[in-house]
């Protein structure tokens, strides 16, 4: 099920409605009256937004960092932290960095900029990869979420700063 998990690009949670949302649904889907429904976008509009999100912009920084977030998700990288050997027994594989750019990209947009920022991509990395972790028993009988993990990741995996091509700092 993972592999098919993977070819989703969000995993959303959504929360359940309040009492008084819940009696507007009831009310308003078991009834006779049918709402008209009208369409928001033709499927022109959507492809030509798909094409204006991936004609944005990305430094060369943004990709290294996605690339990085990624790779911190799988136990078996040399370079994988205790936590991550402890926590997390099958990692995101490459779809989860496109995802997360795309995404980030996509979001950029949303917040009226034509380049994308690290923190877009930190932004959308909880839907990104939460069906991409597969947590260990040891992380499961300890409480350890895989919303847990994700926030971890967030706070460790660096982010390396470039100006003109060359390296400034990790952060």
């Amino acid at each position: 099920p993972e592999a098919q998990l993977d070819r989703f690009m969000f995993n959303i949670t959504v929360k359940y409605p309040t009492a008084a949302e819940e009696l507007r649904i009831l009310k308003q889907t078991t009834g006779g009256d049918q709402p008209e429904l009208k369409h928001a976008l033709t499927g022109e509009q959507i492809l030509a937004l798909q094409e204006v999100v991936r004609k944005v912009p990305v430094a060369e920084h943004v990709f290294v960092y996605a690339r990085d977030l990624v790779r911190a998700t799988r136990p078996d990288e040399p370079e994988a932290s205790k936590f991550v050997k402890q926590y997390i027994s099958w990692g995101a594989g490459p779809r989860a960095g496109q995802y997360l750019i795309l995404g980030a990209k996509a979001r950029a947009i949303l917040e009226g900029r034509f380049h994308v920022s690290t923190e877009d991509v930190q932004s959308v990395a909880h839907p990104v990869l939460r069906h991409r972790i597969v947590t260990t028993f040891q992380a499961n009988s300890e409480g350890v979420t895989t919303e847990n993990v994700i926030s971890k990741l967030l706070e460790s995996v660096p982010v390396e700063l470039h100006e003109r091509g060359k390296k400034l700092a990790r952060v």
